[in-house]
């Protein structure tokens, strides 16, 4: 249980960094790129922890 817990703090850190740095970036559409690869890339790793996990 505190594995998960983990996984999902990890993963909210990751969002709220992700969205304040889309807000303070000077350019949006490559930051609005970047930002969805990087939410695609941590779901498929919290996938796989969970996986790992046995959850």
């Amino acid at each position: 249980m505190k594995n998960m817990n983990f996984i999902k703090g990890m993963g909210a850190g990751m969002m709220v960094g992700a969205a304040l740095g889309m807000m303070l970036s000077p350019d949006m559409k490559s930051s609005r790129r970047k930002l969805s690869r990087m939410f695609r890339a941590a779901g498929d790793v919290i996938e796989d922890l969970s996986g790992a996990i046995g959850l």
